[in-house]
Parts: structure tokens; sequence; C-alpha cells
């Protein structure tokens, strides 16, 4: 295979080789051609990594101070309907 262009029988034949090395960063692009003639590209999805898709919500509410204060009360009732 060459650096960027691969011929259709082999993007069939090493298509799982050509998305690891799309997945590990090994090459940015493939191009595909048929009788050499370029016709798709095979390409990363851009997403942004997992550690900026957590905490989307940073900073639109803050934790009341006495969040906890009603934790008692609430297991007390949880205890409560199940002897019932």
């Amino acid at each position: 295979m060459t650096a960027n262009t691969v011929n259709m029988l082999e993007a069939k034949t090493h298509l799982s080789r050509l998305v690891e090395a799309i997945e590990q960063g090994a090459k940015r692009e493939v191009i595909i051609s048929r009788h050499g003639r370029p016709v798709a590209r095979l390409v990363p999805i851009d997403r942004p990594p997992p550690s900026q898709r957590i905490g989307l919500a940073k900073g639109r509410f803050t934790v009341p101070d006495d969040f906890d204060a009603l934790d008692e009360e609430i297991a007390s009732l949880f205890l409560q309907s199940g002897s019932k």
C-alpha cells in the first residue's frame, strides 16, 4: 500500500488496518481510488476528546450549602415506605 492512496481492492482487503491507522493517528486520511482515479476519502470523525464532554453544565448552577440537610429525613421516609 502506498502512503495515502490505495486502490479499491487494497482498501477492501486492508480496511480494518486502514481504520486502525486513522484511529491511532498514524494516517490523517487515506484516499481510495478506482481505476487510478481518486473516488473516496477515509478520514477520522472529528469529535472532542472525552475530557471535553464531561462537565458540560459546569458553572451553570451552584450547589446550596444546605444540600445535605435533609439526608436523614429522606432516608427515614424510604425506610418507612418499605415497612408498610
